[in-house]
């Protein structure tokens, strides 16, 4: 067989005809490729039928194979055309861009749905259009049926002027507020149910949110103003948000499938706000939470498959309150949680305490399960029942409500800086206003960034806030709910059950109510502030933005001036060029050039010749430095020496010279640049102008600035944040807030001045302005111009919005008003010579006259014309419009139309409200869209400096430091310049007090600190200077003064001092420690607490010699007296070395005690307090521990031996170095605790002096033998609180107890302090050294003591003295010794 057989044979698809199609023929290739290898196949498989030997087919299919090694290839090719038979998928952009470029491009899904739906952009947004992260709010409108309910809602929540004009008796519209209320209806409609914007509302619906009295029509009264209408909208969309949440509360109470008659009939009724429906439903799943996890879902086989929900998890964690509800049944109480709340609310009990027969502890006891393991007491059993009852209040939607609204009536602020913070902040810091802020009332931070600032100190841990509520305030909460909750029986099973209702009140308000208030007040106070400082901004923004274009001379108010704007950038006359730039009227740029300098007469011959071609309507300059003066005072110059050559050279007509005298009275002006500044590097810039220098880029936007601020902010979108707006707290406010505050004060302004339609179609620029009309949006604004480009790009009419669909109806409706059409010419018959509709002009689409009002004005104007509807039966019906704008007496023949009553009669026929609508028409009809916008604001003296240097009025103001370079030395001043460029002037006087020649003490180049002692700023003559002082006295006194923040008037004062001397305290300490150096093993370098820590495993009485942290003549001496108690002595150093390297010349302790070295202070002094305190804790009437300790073996030791009275010593852990002794009588007395003072010479009971333990205890047992004697003079004895000592609790008050002759005037039940005198020191023992420290620990001072008849202490009046005794002693004691005890030690109270 030929090998060449049926190669490329096609015969037969010729022959077949040449009817079949590509696919066809494709299928006959692909069968005779199969039958070509199967023909192969069969060959391979019979060798000999190709004449080729067995043998030598092995060979080759050793060598190449089989032939089918690349079968795969001719597979692939086989499938080749079934994957080409596959339908491709639609490529969309979702595919090839990122998302964020999608979201940024506005293509998203929801973007389409905001398109696509019939409802104001604004209004579809959850957040504001400015920010970059706006999506569509989910959100449903209110009904009808919501209207009453929403604005009796909003009405209290609108501001506090409102509640104070309307809402008071007194109030100056109180008669009025019906009228209100009807306002305030009639806003949510049309802002929640017709979907209309607030600009909409506020120009045409005015009539309807405005008092109009028919029979008084002349009668005016602000119901609602423009800021009020936007409060409504923003309030109204909180009450749908709680209305979502209210139908979510009712969902979950369906589900619970439970009757709660107190939740429907109590809680349901008074959920109002957002905190409500949260507490609501925390308080169902609290009380139901058996009922939510026993639910479940009932299917059956075959109902349809259902996409299965994603749940929540459930918490596992079983809280205390589950644990103690499944344990034990509060009722012992009597009452339930929410009958204390009812009573609580209403003003007389309704719910009555069921009255138990049992104390509380007994009534527990009966709920003890002994066979529980580990068994519960009675106690912990009552504790539990506690808790769960103030867990139930403290849930309870209605009590908290309450709780909140006290905080918000009596809320007070406190703010105490942390550790870091006492140092930090100083008196320059700018948190220094708050930094010891005392219970400042939250109701006056409201309108104020200074709780703001508060916690963004917090944040910086610098400070801790607290907000408490006003004890007054508090004190009444909690006895309202005691006497809600208490039983009125009088019996002791009820007072005991009270004092447990008390504790639940105590536990309720500290864990559970207290804390809720506390958090909602906060986040109250911070909203308020936040949206307080977003207003501000907003305001300074209206101030900028809501003025009218610049104009010059002859320009009239509206126009639109041409700007030649100029720059010399930083001002470097080696680096920097003047950018020149000329806008026309029409803000297109016409010239952009450059000049070196304004000082070659070539250059000044290119400027002026700019000036004579241009003809600019005003200059606009800006710059970046201070230069920028010297650059408005030369054009200044040019322009003025061209007007005088012009005078001087007047031979052109009079017209020319006209001409010119216009041109040289072109104003100069500075220009706001914060704009300019961000579109030079902006993105927009370089699409707009890509051939200018960024300086010619920023000359653009003060010329636009110039012609348009409005233009200017309003293209900034997003980056609008980045102007400041209010110089210090902007950055405190949340960004969604601000722009949206931003966004709303565009919009009113925007919508004042109206968008020329046609214009924004064909310019990018003033396209920025279409997003913010009413009704419109970025993205509705970016169709309607894609639409309106679609049909030739220029609308004659607003009908054509309608006609065409290029707004859907809501969006005309809102829209329509504020879109301009300007006229070229008066309105022409609507339909052409074949009765066809066509469009024609209307005059009234160039006006603020909504279409629905059309008719109206028509009306007006021919009522005005005095015309009759056959005079214009064959005109355009606004023909009389056209008429009477072109009319020259137009003003005269409407003020002769009495509006007043045609709005009476209008609205007594039809109801309608056109009383304003009437107004704005008569307006238009006379200046079609005139300028309603305030005049252009030149920036002030200190914005100017502000803008070119930097400087504000806080840095450079009388009295401030600033450093200066010497620039020039004259003879009798230095003229110098500040960094920021402002020049400077130091006079002779103020540069030394020696009168020396400037020029031999300061040179140039040389840098000087200067007092800012005058600030000169001259804006007519481009100046700007201040007066400085260099002499060494003013600079040494310091600026600290000038910059010192101003604290608050709420300040707490004691805690100020405290920190402020410890400070000083740690500053000298810090400086003492680093230049002390005292040779000695127990001198260290350490704190007080570092010393405590060294002596911690040293014996008794070692010692520690340290740095005085009051100053460099102080040592500190600390001494270990017990484990865990040391003693700190404050040593005196005579003579000191101020350098700290050597001691001075005498260390006094105590006044008194005199060493000459640090050895002779340890023996002398600590080691013999140390032997002192050794002996008195080696004696058997000592006992370790602590004075509760003492206090119950004497009790123990007394009630085993009720005929002894017993004593001891113990340490006094709270006073190092003392012992208490501590005394009993008899069982049915109490403990007296009577002060030990140990010195290095004696031990001292009160001023009586003992060389020796048995000493002490034989004064002690004089003086108490001289008090029962004492007592025995007036009356009974026992039970008196002896003369300097104190009692654990309160002294029982005894009758008999006066001294005759002497009225003692210490208080009932007060604790004399036994440290509070003075005292002498006994013969023969000497003097203590003048050690007097008082102790507050032992209550107020004894005011009268006992006094002998006839014995004249020598202390101050009224401090009596012990009596003295002619007989000796207690037994056992030798008679000289207690007459020594008895001496003159007696004489003074300590």
């Amino acid at each position: 067989m030929d090998d060449m057989d049926n190669f490329i044979e096609y015969e037969d698809e010729e022959d077949l005809g040449g009817g079949m199609d590509e696919q066809e023929r494709e299928a006959r290739r692909r069968e005779r490729r199969r039958l070509e290898k199967a023909r192969r196949r069969a060959m391979g498989s019979r060798p000999e039928v190709s004449g080729i030997d067995a043998n030598a087919w092995d060979d080759i299919h050793e060598v190449f194979g089989d032939g089918h090694d690349y079968d795969w290839a001719l597979v692939d090719d086989e499938e080749v055309g079934y994957e080409e038979e596959q339908v491709k998928p639609e490529m969309k952009y979702q595919d090839v861009f990122e998302p964020s470029e999608i979201r940024a491009r506005m293509l998203t899904e929801d973007d389409d749905i905001i398109r696509a739906q019939d409802i104001p952009e604004r209004m579809q947004l959850a957040t504001s259009a400015l920010s970059p992260s706006a999506n569509l709010s989910t959100h449903k409108n209110l009904s009808e049926n919501d209207l009453d309910e929403a604005a009796a809602w909003v009405i209290t929540r609108l501001s506090a002027r409102k509640e104070r004009d309307f809402f008071r008796p007194d109030g100056i519209y109180h008669r009025h507020l019906p009228q209100l209320v009807e306002a305030i209806t009639c806003a949510l409609r049309y802002l929640f149910i017709s979907d209309f914007e607030v600009p909409y509302v506020w120009m045409h619906k005015r009539d309807y949110i405005s008092y109009f009295d028919p029979d008084n029509p002349k009668t005016q009264v602000e119901l609602l103003s423009l800021d009020d209408l936007w409060r409504i909208y923003t309030v109204g969309q909180k009450f749908r948000s709680l209305l979502e949440r209210k139908s979510a509360l009712d969902a979950l109470y369906a589900r619970l499938n439970v009757r709660d008659e107190y939740f429907e009939a109590e809680v349901r009724k008074k959920v109002e706000t957002a905190e409500m429906t949260a507490d609501a439903t925390e308080w169902l799943g609290m009380k139901y939470r058996e009922q939510k996890k026993s639910q479940f879902d009932i299917s059956f086989h075959d109902d349809e498959e259902q996409v299965e929900a994603r749940k929540h998890k459930m918490p596992s964690r079983v809280s205390a309150y589950e644990l103690a509800k499944k344990t034990i049944v509060s009722k012992g109480f009597g009452i339930r949680a929410h009958e204390v709340v009812q009573n609580f609310l209403s003003d007389h009990n309704t719910h009555f305490v069921e009255e138990q027969d049992s104390v509380p502890l007994e009534f527990a006891d009966k709920y003890v399960d002994p066979t529980s393991r580990p068994s519960v007491p009675a106690d912990e059993m009552l504790a539990r029942a506690r808790m769960i009852i103030a867990t139930e209040l403290g849930k309870d939607p209605l009590l908290r409500q309450e709780i909140r609204q006290a905080f918000k009536r009596n809320a007070l602020v406190s703010v105490l800086p942390t550790e870091r913070g006492v140092s930090k902040i100083d008196a320059q810091h700018p948190y220094f206003n708050f930094k010891y802020l005392y219970n400042k009332s939250a109701a006056d931070m409201l309108q104020s960034p200074q709780f703001l600032n508060i916690l963004a100190a917090e944040a910086q841990h610098l400070v801790t806030v607290s907000i408490t509520l006003q004890a007054d305030a508090k004190a009444t909460f909690e006895r309202r709910l005691n006497d809600a909750f208490a039983s009125d029986s009088f019996s002791d099973i009820a007072r005991a059950w009270n004092e447990e209702r008390s504790r639940v009140i105590q536990e309720t308000l500290e864990q559970h109510l207290l804390p809720v208030g506390v958090k909602w007040t906060r986040e109250w106070i911070r909203e308020e502030a936040e949206e307080y400082l977003a207003r501000q901004c907003a305001q300074t923004l209206r101030e900028r933005i809501d003025v009218a274009p610049s104009v010059g001379p002859s320009m009239k108010q509206g126009d639109t001036p041409s700007v030649l704007a100029m720059s010399w950038g930083k001002g470097d006359p080696h680096k920097d060029s003047i950018a020149i730039i000329f806008l026309d009227e029409a803000g297109r740029l016409r010239e952009h050039t450059k000049l070196d300098n304004l000082f070659n007469p070539e250059n000044q011959d290119d400027f002026i010749d700019i000036i004579k071609r241009r003809r600019p309507d005003v200059i606009g300059i800006g710059g970046f430095s201070i230069a920028t003066t010297k650059l408005a005072r030369r054009i200044k110059e040019l322009l003025n020496s061209l007007n005088q050559s012009s005078n001087d050279d007047s031979q052109g007509t009079w017209g020319e010279q006209n001409r010119s005298d216009e041109s040289l009275s072109t104003p100069i002006i500075y220009v706001h640049d914060e704009v300019a500044r961000l579109y030079q590097h902006s993105q927009h810039a370089e699409e707009e102008f890509s051939a200018l220098s960024p300086l010619s880029k920023y000359c653009v936007g003060l010329a636009r600035y110039v012609q348009s601020p409005l233009n200017e902010y309003a293209a900034l979108g997003s980056d609008i944040a980045a102007i400041t707006f209010e110089d210090e707290y902007q950055q405190l406010v949340p960004k969604e807030k601000l722009f949206t505050a931003l966004e709303r004060t565009i919009v009113d302004v925007v919508n004042k001045v109206g968008v020329d339609i046609n214009r924004a179609v064909t310019d990018p620029y003033y396209q920025r302005l279409l997003p913010f009309i009413s009704g419109l949006g970025p993205r509705k604004a970016q169709v309607l111009v894609k639409k309106i480009a679609s049909i030739g790009g220029n609308l004659v009419n607003r009908d054509q919005f309608i006609k065409n669909g290029l707004l859907t109806t809501k969006i005309f409706i809102n829209a329509a008003a504020f879109l301009r059409i300007i006229q070229d010419s008066g309105p022409k018959p609507s339909k052409n010579r074949h009765g066809e509709e066509i469009d024609v002009p209307d005059p009234l689409d160039n006006t603020r006259v909504h279409p629905e009002d059309y008719e109206l004005a028509r009306k007006m104007a021919t009522d005005a014309l005095e015309l009759d509807e056959e005079d214009i039966h064959d005109e355009h019906p606004s023909h009389v419009v056209a008429v009477i704008m072109q009319d020259p007496d137009n003003e005269k023949k409407l003020d002769e139309l009495n509006l007043d009553d045609f709005a009476v009669n209008m609205y007594r026929t039809n109801q309608d409200k056109k009383r304003h609508t009437l107004n704005v028409i008569r307006q238009e009809l006379l200046r079609p869209y005139g300028e309603l916008r305030e005049k252009y604001v030149l920036p002030t003296e200190w914005e100017v400096l502000t803008m070119l240097t930097g400087e504000t009025k806080a840095t450079l103001r009388t009295g401030i430091i600033v450093s200066v370079q010497v620039v020039r030395v004259k003879e009798n001043f230095v003229a110098v310049r500040l960094d920021s460029g402002v020049e400077g002037s130091i006079a002779k006087k103020y540069l030394t007090e020696s009168g020396l020649a400037p020029n031999t003490i300061v040179k140039t180049g040389q840098t000087l600190s200067g007092v800012i002692i005058e600030v000169r700023l001259d804006l007519p003559n481009d100046t700007f200077s201040v007066e400085l002082s260099a002499c060494e006295s003013d600079v040494n006194a310091g600026d600290s003064q000038y910059r010192r923040v101003k604290h608050d008037e709420m300040w707490n004062h004691p805690q100020f001092d405290r920190d402020t001397e410890m400070q000083a305290r740690k500053k000298r300490a810090e400086v003492d420690r680093t230049r002390r150096v005292i040779k000695h093993p127990n001198f260290h370098n350490l704190n007080s607490q570092q010393a405590e820590t060294y002596l911690e495993k040293q014996q008794r009485g070692d010692v520690v010699i340290r740095p005085s942290s009051k100053g460099s003549n102080h040592l500190a001496v600390t001494w270990k007296v017990d484990d865990k108690l040391y003693q700190h002595i404050d040593v005196v150093e005579l003579n000191a070395d101020p350098s700290g390297q050597t001691l001075g010349s005498k260390l006094i302790v105590d006044g008194t005690h005199q060493f000459s070295d640090i050895d002779e202070l340890i023996v002398n002094h600590i080691q013999a307090m140390a032997r002192k305190v050794e002996e008195l804790m080696m004696h058997e009437k000592f006992r370790p521990g602590s004075e509760d300790d003492l206090h119950l073996f004497l009790r123990n030791f007394v009630a085993a031996n009720p005929s002894k009275s017993a004593y001891g010593f113990t340490l006094n852990r709270k006073r190092p170095g003392h012992f208490n002794l501590c005394y009993l009588a008899n069982k049915n007395s109490t403990v007296q605790t009577w002060p030990v003072r140990v010195t290095p010479e004696a031990y001292y009971l009160f001023d009586t002096g003992a060389a020796g333990v048995p000493e002490l205890c034989d004064a002690f047992k004089i003086r108490q033998k001289s008090m029962l004697m004492n007592s025995g003079l007036g009356g009974a004895g026992g039970g008196k609180t002896p003369f300097g000592a104190r009692t654990p609790g309160r002294t029982p008050a005894a009758a008999g107890h006066a001294t005759p002759g002497h009225a003692s005037v210490r208080q009932v039940g007060r604790t004399p302090n036994p440290y509070s005198g003075t005292g002498m020191p006994p013969p023969g023992v000497p003097p203590p050294g003048g050690f007097t420290p008082t102790f507050n620990g032992y209550g107020q001072q004894f005011g009268a003591g006992v006094q002998a008849p006839g014995f004249q202490p020598p202390g101050p009046p009224g401090y009596g003295q012990p009596p003295s005794h002619g007989g000796g002693g207690p037994a056992g004691v030798h008679p000289s010794r207690a007459a020594m005890i008895q001496g003159n030690g007696w004489g003074h109270p300590y």
